[in-house]
């Protein structure tokens, strides 16, 4: 929409700056389509216009100074129309409205004359600004390249995100202040990789993820255990590895001012490898508690000297260490009750609150190193052949890293690295200086689709097959293109429509697709925000970070089986399948579900099927000590009706929590009292009733009849903005599913911005509705989806910006 600031201005000002950037169509499209929109142009007159007017200019846009004609001048206002209207926003909830069909047949019409100026000849495919590799990406990269596995997280600065994807390019920016840990994070990783001698020691430090609740048995530690965490870690050498776990009370101290009431009963310690207990030890009991209490602080220090220098021989390789304690029979249970409230209790049991690992030390053995095979293609026998041979090696390695042929230019200032290494230390230090030079090129960091240099903003490029390889491994794989598609691009294959399709299946058959589940599926859904939720402990006490890894692995695993298994997209909406073990199961009431694997499982239970179902989207959407309706009807609207709510006007007093003294409302009668403001249902009026079907889910997704805290029924009922009746969370499905082109069209705009690593605009629109239009010949299917973006000219075109002069051509060019 434009911005007006001036009311005063002349009709034919106000057209002008209406008209202003806006691309022109060289066309007026169909005048049958545009015949159809004049039609039902009355529309606008009688339920628009007396809001959006050139007097009162709500949301800056005035319909009584356009006309059909002038849609072609002004698409991004009309995208923006359509997309309110579709999401039901527009007209808004307590204003006159058009009849449903009336309306939908409007935005039809609107839709077929947008896309009718659409002109093949002259394509759009929109500008992606240089790319660098995203946290994930680089990982994977580095993987790829030098068999060698990194956590990007404990090296790089975290990733900003832009339309809730991590790998939109725009967002993407390095400042000064990172440059040093990319540098640092190559040389780290390129002495790693190249060295075969025997590591220095190293300390790594671990802590739990949570303290919430220490009375359950964790996932991955030995049966009969309570409370503790596991850490998986790589071991460099045969050796033996000092081990020092702090143990202390909940709140994380030994020194209390009565330190023995948590150490009235005995416990036993226990370290484990691999799920095998390596050392035990006791504390508490009789003696540890008159000890403290007659000696104080050396009784304290002789208790933490039992968990310091645990000295384990381990053999190399990746294992899983674990510190935990023996659990009590639950007829004897560690839990004191302090209080009558549901889940306040006094914590009188010891708890792990770190460990970490030292070493190796006394080094017995030294594998073979898999980065050293990948990285040694060749290795000299005698002096002669070291410089042709670290030719040879760094020309591989930089064919790969760079994701494209190389040429002198590339390979000549990563030897004057290997230069200088090898005078300082030989030949395999000239070579890891050369790895180093490698992971910090920009070459390496950075995806750029250079522009011819007198290119012209505005003007349009197929992208070269190099760029078509990095384009369709990174949207696939999230990772950069292997040596079957460098070699296809280099022989300029790639582009051929049969060739192409092979790769696309070969691609999406291969395990690496498994992204498209782990990045998209997850960003889309926003399952990273699940991390962030801690449900209130009194309120919640049986939920723990089990349950919550259990919420994710469900998502993931029923997403992966909808996308991956090629099936319709629209099953995510009503499968009546899920993915359980027994913890999760047993949260939702099921009991014929035991063990800790995953398995897949029939759901008897409606109110559990489809996404709407799932546990952690429902405490996603929710406080830690209560449920949200606004918070999840603004996910369903954002997320899988692709129409996001205004931001709340600025001073809108959210709090609705019952103060002191108070009756306690259902949160029904709090939102619609909250919504007795005319400004506040605008929105509200939309959004509510699509949360409120959710209302039998409570904060942490069980489901439920009873609001405990009103003592009332939940009442679910209420009636959508497009006129549906619903009663929960079935009904909310079923009209999910009653409109099934908005859905595929959220996920096709949600799946491009993440294939594209740009925002999708208005003038891409067309091609998402012809994309949608497509696919339901085909069933919805995912992988159909997929085709239709990378078919498409924003997939295999390239251009500069209007807006741009030059600059980025030069940076992509250097």
């Amino acid at each position: 929409m434009k911005t007006f600031q001036n009311t005063t201005l002349s009709l034919s000002m106000t057209l002008a700056m209406l008209a202003g950037p806006a691309q022109a169509a060289d066309e007026m499209g169909d005048s049958a389509a545009l015949q159809a929109v004049e039609n039902r142009w009355n529309i606008l007159n009688q339920y628009c216009v007396n809001c959006h007017n050139f007097e009162d200019w709500a949301g800056s846009l005035a319909f009584d100074t356009l006309s059909p004609e002038m849609i072609q001048s002004n698409p991004d206002v009309f995208e923006k129309a359509i997309r309110k209207m579709r999401g039901r926003l527009m007209p808004p909830p307590g204003n006159d409205k058009p009849p449903i069909a009336d309306l939908d047949e409007f935005i039809a019409t609107l839709e077929s004359y947008l896309d009718s100026l659409v002109n093949d000849a002259s394509p759009n495919p929109g500008h992606i600004a240089i790319h660098r590799l995203n946290r994930k990406e680089y990982e994977n990269s580095v993987k790829d390249l030098l068999s060698f596995e990194v956590e990007a997280e404990a090296l790089l600065p975290p990733d900003a995100a832009s339309e809730g994807f991590d790998n939109v390019a725009e967002v993407l920016q390095v400042s000064p202040t990172f440059l040093e840990q990319y540098i640092q994070a190559a040389r780290q990783i390129s002495i790693k990789a190249v060295s075969s001698g025997i590591p220095e020691p190293e300390l790594n430090s671990y802590v739990p993820p949570s303290l919430a609740n220490q009375y359950r048995h964790v996932k991955g530690l030995p049966l009969g255990t309570r409370g503790g965490f596991t850490v998986e870690q790589y071991f460099p050498a045969d050796g033996e590895y000092t081990i020092n776990v702090e143990i202390a009370s909940q709140e994380g101290s030994l020194q209390r001012s009565y330190p023995t009431w948590w150490l009235e009963d005995e416990h036993r310690f226990i370290l484990t490898v691999d799920g095998e207990e390596v050392y035990s030890a006791t504390l508490g009991g009789y003696e540890d508690a008159e000890a403290v209490d007659l000696q104080q602080t050396p009784a304290i220090s002789d208790i933490q000297r039992r968990f310091q220098d645990i000295v384990v021989p381990i053999q190399a390789g990746k294992h899983t260490i674990g510190a935990t304690f023996v659990s009590r029979t639950f007829a004897e249970s560690d839990r004191t009750i302090a209080h009558l409230s549901p889940g306040e209790t006094m914590d009188n049991i010891p708890i792990v609150h770190g460990l970490k690992t030292y070493g190796p030390l006394n080094v017995t053995g030294v594998p073979a190193v898999p980065s050293r095979d990948k990285i040694f293609s060749c290795y000299p026998a005698n002096n002669d052949e070291e410089r042709g041979c670290a030719v040879k090696i760094l020309s591989e390695l930089a064919r790969q890293a760079f994701r494209r042929p190389v040429t002198e230019r590339d390979i000549d200032p990563l030897m004057t690295f290997y230069d200088n290494g090898h005078a300082e230390g030989g030949f395999e230090m000239g070579i890891q200086k050369g790895v180093m030079a490698i992971l910090a090129s920009t070459k390496f960091l950075y995806r750029a689709e250079p522009l011819p240099e007198d290119a012209q903003p505005g003007e349009v490029f197929p992208v070269t097959d190099m760029e078509l390889a990095s384009r369709l491994s990174f949207f696939l794989w999230n990772r950069g293109p292997d040596e079957e598609l460098i070699t296809l691009a280099e022989t300029n294959r790639l582009h051929e429509p049969s060739v192409l399709n092979e790769q696309i299946d070969r691609m999406l058959a291969d395990p690496r697709a498994a992204s498209l589940t782990e990045n998209f599926a997850f960003q889309w859904l926003n399952m990273g925000g699940v991390e962030a939720i801690d449900p209130d402990p009194r309120l919640f006490p049986d939920f723990d970070d089990d349950l919550r890894e259990s919420f994710k692995m469900e998502v993931a695993m029923f997403v992966d089986s909808i996308l991956r298994s090629n099936r319709s997209v629209l099953d995510l909406l009503d499968a009546d399948h899920t993915y359980l073990d027994e913890r999760l199961a047993r949260h939702y009431g099921i009991d014929d579900v035991r063990g800790t694997q995953f398995r897949e499982v029939t759901l008897a239970d409606k109110n559990r099927w489809g996404l709407l179902g799932k546990g952690g989207l429902m405490m996603l959407t929710s406080y830690p000590n209560r449920t949200s309706p606004v918070l999840r009807g603004a996910y369903v609207l954002e997320t899988l009706i692709g129409t996001p709510p205004a931001a709340p006007p600025p001073g809108v007093d959210f709090d609705i929590e019952t103060k002191p003294g108070q009756r306690v409302l259902t949160l029904r009668e709090r939102m619609e009292n909250h919504r007795e403001q005319p400004s506040c249902n605008q929105c509200h009026g939309v959004i509510d009733p699509l949360g409120m079907a959710l209302e039998n889910y409570n904060a942490v997704g069980q489901w439920r009849d009873i609001d405990r805290l009103a003592r009332a029924p939940i009442d679910a009922v209420g009636q959508l903005a497009g006129g549906e009746k619903v009663t929960g969370v079935a009904d909310l499905r079923d009209a999910l599913k009653g409109n099934p082109e908005q859905f595929v069209q959220t996920l096709t705009e949600k799946l491009m911005t993440y294939a594209l690593g740009r925002s999708v605009q208005y003038y891409d629109m067309p091609l998402v509705r012809r994309i949608v239009r497509d696919v339901k010949a085909q069933d919805n299917r995912f992988n159909a989806i997929i085709r239709g973006i990378v078919e498409s000219d924003v997939f295999l075109m390239k251009a500069l910006p209007l807006e741009d002069e030059h600059a980025e051509v030069v940076a992509a060019n250097n």
